[in-house]
C-alpha cells in the first residue's frame, strides 16, 4: 500500500481571516482553489458584508 505523502510536500495557503498558514486536505481536493479559510471557526467571524464583496453571486 503507498504512503501518503509527508505534510512538508503538500501545497499551502495563508487564512484570509487570521493569516495562518494551513496545508492541502484530501477532503478539500475537489475545491482546494476556493477554499480560504483554515477552520470553520475563521469562516465564521468574517464579517458578512465582507463575503458579498468577494461572492457576488450570492447578493440579492
Amino acid at each position: 500500500m503507498p504512503r501518503a505523502p509527508a505534510k512538508a510536500d503538500l501545497p499551502t495557503k495563508t487564512c484570509a481571516h487570521c493569516g495562518r498558514p494551513f496545508a492541502w486536505r484530501k477532503k478539500w481536493s475537489r475545491d482546494w482553489e476556493q477554499v480560504r479559510y483554515c477552520s470553520d471557526a475563521c469562516r465564521r467571524k468574517v464579517p458578512a458584508l465582507a463575503k458579498r464583496e468577494d461572492e457576488p453571486w450570492q447578493r440579492s
